[in-house]
């Protein structure tokens, strides 16, 4: 009598073996849980949020980039003030290692 059990071939077995034991190592090699895997797009968007949300800052004068958990403002303020709020700002953000700020005072513009 035949069998009605539908048999793989051996080489398809081994192949989707070594496929699982090579997302395995791939997957444990990470190392990062994912509340520790945050990217840099994910930590400029909340330090930008917080320089928009903040009235002391003139967050669109200010470029905000994010390269390994270290941001880098660069742009111009009205002030001293407004620069080291920024930089508070910044530092407070989850996921920031490090801040860099290239950030020019602006000389004030003529009343007319």
């Amino acid at each position: 009598m035949k069998s009605d059990v539908f048999r793989l071939p051996a080489s398809y077995l081994i192949l989707r073996t070594s496929c699982f034991v090579l997302l395995l190592l791939v997957w444990s090699a990470c190392g990062k849980t994912v509340s520790e895997t945050i990217d840099d797009a994910t930590i400029t968007a909340r330090v930008k949020t917080a320089l928009l949300n903040d009235p002391q800052v003139g967050a669109t004068k200010i470029d905000v980039d994010t390269t390994n958990g270290i941001v880098t403002l660069s742009g111009t303020v009205k002030s001293q003030a407004e620069a080291a709020r920024a930089l508070e700002l910044t530092r407070q953000a989850e996921g920031v290692t490090d801040v860099r700020s290239t950030l020019q005072v602006a000389p004030p513009t003529p009343q007319s």
